[in-house]
């Protein structure tokens, strides 16, 4: 009897301290943050090279002439990467929306991309970061491979990287579903803000 008095009263305190404690609002949690307001910084247009390597041990295969736009949508940073003189954005080669979910205390992106058939690509921080990178997971897709229709499955992991106010680096590993656990480096966009 005397346990079961006190849990009760040991939840009631905890109800009471719960209750009376100032909870962020809606408004609040949809506004910028630190993180956002990282993420508005990074706005404006950008020269892109796009490095990849195929397989490990590849030589890279580097892509110039090609912009990124970014803007923000409220906290989400959106990206659009296409062709530098594609000015009406009539041929978009890839897309992706990252923002900082601060009811979540996590970082959320997803991705498209028009030249590979992969669909969406949606990933997750694990940690907030350290305000100099962001570091994400993606959910395994199934890559388009030379051999056939079927796809190969395959692990993701992407670290952006804010190496100045004018400079980024994201870098994409990969990892294939073959039991080795090899990951590469398959893929890199550097980028330049244009001034």
């Amino acid at each position: 009897m005397k346990t079961t008095a006190f849990l009760a009263a040991a939840m009631a305190g905890g109800l009471v301290t719960a209750t009376t404690a100032k909870a962020a609002d809606r408004t609040e949690l949809n506004e910028l943050g630190v993180e956002g307001q990282l993420l508005a910084t990074r706005i404006g247009l950008w020269d892109l090279a796009e490095t990849i390597w195929r397989s490990p041990g590849a030589g890279p295969e580097t892509s110039t002439g090609l912009v990124a736009e970014r803007f923000m949508m409220g906290s989400v940073l959106q990206e659009i990467i296409r062709l530098e003189k594609d000015v009406a954005r009539h041929e978009v080669r890839r897309t992706d929306l990252l923002t900082f979910d601060r009811v979540e205390a996590r970082w959320q992106y997803v991705s498209f991309d028009t030249r590979d058939p992969v669909g969406l690509m949606p990933a997750w921080s694990n940690v907030a970061g350290d305000g100099k990178s962001v570091e994400l997971f993606f959910y395994p897709i199934a890559a388009w491979n030379d051999g056939g229709s079927a796809g190969t499955l395959m692990r993701m992991r992407q670290v952006t990287r804010f190496d100045g106010p004018d400079t980024d680096v994201k870098d994409q590993y990969f990892t294939l579903a073959d039991g080795n656990g090899t990951e590469w480096l398959g893929h890199r966009y550097s980028y330049s803000r244009r001034r």
